[in-house]
C-alpha cells in the first residue's frame, strides 16, 4: 500500500506520466474534489474500488462500488468526501489487478 502522489498541472502545460498501482493504494483526504485518473494498458477490465469507509446504521461495513475501466481505457474518478477514512484522513483504493495499469492523480482545482 502506498500513498499515491498528486501532479499540479502549470499554466504553462505539465508532462504528465503515470506511475504504478498496487493492490491497495491511498490518497490524502485532502485531495477531494480531485480526480484519479486510472489508465488501464492491459487487455481485460480492471475494477478501481473507491473503500467505502462508512457503516451502516447497525455497525456493518460500508458497501464497497467497484468501479470498471475497459481494456486500453482511461477513466477519471471524481474524490469525494464520502471515500475519506474520518480515523486517518485517507482514501483506500484497490485495484483487481497491476500490470499495465497507471494513476494519474489530479487535485481539486481552486
Amino acid at each position: 500500500m502506498a500513498l499515491l502522489t498528486a501532479t499540479t498541472p502549470a499554466v504553462t502545460g505539465t508532462v504528465v506520466t503515470g506511475g504504478a498501482v498496487s493492490a491497495s493504494d491511498t490518497i490524502s483526504g485532502n485531495l477531494v474534489g480531485g480526480y484519479l485518473v486510472v489508465t488501464n494498458g492491459s487487455v481485460s477490465s480492471v475494477n478501481v474500488t473507491p473503500v467505502d469507509p462508512g457503516t451502516t446504521a447497525m455497525g456493518n461495513t460500508g458497501t464497497n462500488a467497484a468501479i470498471a475501466v475497459a481494456a486500453g481505457a482511461t477513466k477519471a474518478i471524481k474524490l469525494t468526501s464520502a471515500m475519506v477514512a474520518a480515523a486517518t484522513n485517507l482514501i483506500t483504493v484497490t485495484f483487481s489487478a497491476t500490470t499495465s495499469i497507471t494513476y494519474v492523480l489530479y487535485p481539486p482545482t481552486s
